[in-house]
């Protein structure tokens, strides 16, 4: 793939969290640097490109069922770099008069994504650090209105953020500042029911700009606090309302990665 579209000052030559994402769901946004970490890591947990999969998938169907509830503001917080069947497809096919958000760190991913979303209506991009709420929701606020239902996605972000930064804290602002009725979505990377080369997998996770922190699924679950979570909870990721048609997986703690969806009481 040519670089000439890089905007300048971004170090290709560092792996990024987003384009290794973007490797492992199958897009070509990412370069050998990127190529040769994603392989490193799946030597150790060959079932990460899965894990990346059903992550997207699970957040496929949440789209769905957000929309099929009414809802019609979405804030993508970490959404890294858009591959087939992204939030503003899936919620603009369900319902044309959607609003979509898009929020990265990574300014290729946010780069690629302006070009993608370049004349689709009620669709903006912010170049942002999930942490910077305050700007997060002063730039989104151009588009959605915080006084009506807005979902808030952090679909594998949260576990970016590190202990000593208080992820509850972010969570807690985005909480606050939406209306009742409003929903959050979370999917996280846990080491619960993992063998331990998970581990080794996050100590090579370091080597990007964003290092993954495992967390069990009470603290993930405390992080809906003000939320009722939707059935059946906080459960691994294929466990979250799996299509019927789907086979049921026998061992969905492989994916290594919790997901839940809730209402803002």
């Amino acid at each position: 793939m040519a670089e000439d579209w890089v905007p300048a000052g971004v170090d290709v030559s560092r792996p990024s969290a987003a384009r290794v994402y973007d490797y492992f769901l199958g897009g070509a946004h990412n370069f050998a640097v990127d190529r040769q970490l994603a392989e490193q890591i799946e030597a150790m947990t060959p079932n990460i490109a899965e894990t990346m999969r059903s992550n997207r998938v699970f957040l496929r169907r949440a789209v769905r069922f957000l929309v099929a509830r009414g809802v019609r503001q979405f804030l993508d917080i970490g959404s890294g770099i858009p591959t087939a069947g992204n939030v503003h497809e899936i919620a603009l096919e369900a319902a044309a008069d959607s609003k979509i958000v898009y929020v990265d760190v990574d300014p290729v991913a946010v780069e690629h994504s302006r070009a993608i979303l370049a004349g689709t209506p009620n669709t903006a991009v912010i170049l942002a650090d999930a942490r910077d709420v305050e700007r997060i929701l002063a730039e989104a606020g151009k588009l959605l209105d915080f006084d009506e239902p807005v979902a808030v996605l952090l679909a594998g972000v949260v576990h970016f953020i590190p202990d000593a930064d208080d992820p509850a804290a972010t969570v807690k602002a985005l909480r606050d500042a939406v209306p009742p009725g409003s929903w959050l979505l979370i999917s996280h990377a846990t080491a619960d029911g993992q063998p331990a080369e998970v581990i080794e997998a996050q100590r090579l996770s370091g080597r990007t700009a964003t290092e993954i922190t495992l967390r069990p699924a009470a603290e993930i679950e405390a992080y809906f606090d003000g939320f009722e979570l939707a059935e059946p909870g906080l459960v691994f990721i294929p466990l979250w309302r799996p299509d019927p048609q789907e086979p049921a997986d026998e061992h969905p703690e492989r994916v290594g990665a919790y997901a839940g969806v809730g209402k803002k009481k």
